[in-house]
């Protein structure tokens, strides 16, 4: 069972805020919830709530089934599309790569799933004469490497790592890589942020070295893509 929230402060418009407290309460994974369950929730009482869906429904946000229970409905799918619209991922994502080159001497990559294989979305080279020769668009299998390991990762494994997925030979015998995944929004995997070198210079004690680092850009770019942990959750990866 879900704990209660505690009531949230009122900065603002009190009636927004409970709104807001009642929306957020849906979860990944709802398919709809009971008066019952927004009481536990939102720490509010039935009839605050009752009115509060009546707003709502009225402007197409919740939808009221026979059995009494809520779901969420069109006009928030609507708003997410309007969102993903305005995202210009790769303002995100390439001051980033731009970091981790740097600080790393390595080349940062961002990697998306694309079917049965992983896809370089976005890359910044580094800066020594032997590098990987790997270009944005370019597709790799899903094997065993850091990068693709990161993109099976389920949401839950991916906010408790305690250190990056680290790969040495997977796809290139002379290629090792670290990677982390990606949450946005709603905590949906946005992808794999990845750096990666020849074998002989990104060690394992290197990538240690880097860690922390790494995890700091990691949870930069999250929090720019909207990233926002559930209340029973931990913060981001740690």
């Amino acid at each position: 069972m879900v704990k209660a929230r505690p009531r949230p402060a009122v900065n603002g418009v009190a009636s927004a805020d409970r709104v807001l407290t009642v929306l957020t309460a849906f979860q990944i994974g709802d398919s709809a919830l009971s008066l019952v369950e927004l009481v536990e929730r939102t720490g509010l009482i039935k009839s605050t709530i009752m009115r509060l869906m009546v707003s709502l429904e009225n402007h197409g946000f919740i939808t009221r089934m026979a059995d009494g229970r809520y779901q969420l409905a069109s006009e928030v799918m609507r708003l997410n599309t309007v969102y993903q619209e305005a995202l210009d991922l790769e303002k995100h994502v390439m001051p980033r790569l731009h970091h981790l080159a740097e600080q790393s001497g390595e080349t940062a990559s961002f990697y998306v799933r694309h079917g049965a294989y992983r896809m370089c979305q976005y890359r910044v080279n580094s800066s020594h004469r032997l590098r990987l020769n790997l270009q944005p668009g370019d597709m790799r299998p899903m094997d065993e490497a850091a990068g693709a390991q990161a993109l099976r990762a389920p949401y839950p494994v991916g906010i408790t790592l305690d250190k990056p997925f680290y790969s040495k030979g997977a796809t290139d015998p002379h290629a090792a890589s670290m990677a982390l995944p990606i949450y946005g929004a709603q905590q949906k995997l946005m992808g794999a942020l990845v750096i990666s070198g020849p074998a002989s210079r990104l060690t394992e004690d290197y990538a240690e070295s880097l860690k922390a680092m790494f995890f700091e850009a990691a949870n930069d770019l999250m929090r720019s893509l909207g990233y926002k942990p559930a209340s029973s959750e931990p913060k981001a990866i740690e």
